[in-house]
């Protein structure tokens, strides 16, 4: 079920009560004509009824957020594709702050990579930025840190479901963060990691925020992939540079090439959010 199909869906069954009652034929038929499989669909849709599910979510206590609700982030909603459901464990109030920044980069980072997340956000979070990042190894994992380690506040957001937190390294972080700050997905629960689901929430770090700061990124790093959607989204991009024979520096000197504001000390950042958040109050 794609975001597309969903929308179908959705437009046709704004509710979700009339899809309950139908047949396969009848899903096909009347509701979404470009099913090519409407018969594992209704085996699917009937394999986990809202009532079971709404009582796994209680008992596991993860709490829902959909695109309906008043809560549902502002900069999150003006996104392409703004996620149906968030499934979030943690301080959900921390989605109503829109002074933000993601924060991406390389899973394996250099000196320069830690040194720049140490020297560069923290006078961010002391003026109330709220970090959001993936929770990967590397830069995002470095990232959430200095936001907890300087008493700010910090989003992660998953590529798997909350029952299922990726990579295992990150585990006693990511249990912290579901008590303290917030960790978030668009996946279902029970969903596991796969590949294809790690570009696709990218959309939601930079959709989250004001901006999007890469620190470290290789030739065809999936942190290009991050900074393409946060310009598509309409947010500003800042880069570290690096040494031009550091590998770990070609796709933010390329990211600079293309136009991404080069950051060399916090003021470069401060500067250009501090104007957007004018703007929004």
């Amino acid at each position: 079920m794609s975001w597309k199909r969903l929308k179908q869906l959705i437009m046709k069954d704004p509710a979700l009560i009339k899809i309950y009652s139908l047949s396969p034929s009848e899903l096909h038929d009347y509701v979404i004509p470009s099913l090519k499989n409407p018969q594992e669909f209704y085996l699917d849709l009937h394999r986990s009824p809202p009532n079971q599910t709404f009582k796994q979510l209680l008992h596991d206590n993860i709490d829902v957020l959909t695109y309906f609700d008043l809560e549902y982030p502002r900069l999150l909603k003006q996104i392409y594709d703004p996620p149906w459901v968030l499934y979030m464990k943690g301080n959900s109030k921390l989605l109503q702050l829109e002074r933000s920044l993601a924060v991406v980069g390389t899973r394996h980072p250099t000196k320069l990579g830690t040194k720049s997340i140490s020297s560069l956000l923290p006078p961010l979070i002391n003026q109330k930025f709220i970090i959001i990042s993936g929770l990967a190894r590397g830069i995002d994992r470095l990232a959430h840190i200095e936001a907890i380690k300087h008493g700010g506040a910090t989003i992660a957001v998953l590529g798997s479901g909350l029952n299922v937190p990726y990579p295992k390294e990150n585990l006693q972080l990511f249990n912290y963060m579901c008590h303290h700050q917030l960790v978030i997905s668009e996946y279902p629960p029970a969903t596991p990691p796969t590949k294809w689901q790690f570009p696709n929430r990218n959309r939601i770090i930079s959709g989250l925020a004001q901006g999007l700061l890469v620190v470290e990124a290789a030739k065809k790093s999936g942190s290009l992939i991050s900074a393409d959607q946060a310009l598509e989204q309409g947010r500003e991009v800042f880069a570290v540079p690096g040494p031009i024979f550091s590998d770990m520096s070609q796709g933010t000197n390329h990211l600079i090439q293309q136009g991404a504001k080069l950051v060399r000390e916090p003021e470069d950042i401060l500067s250009e959010l501090q104007v957007h958040t004018r703007h929004l109050s």
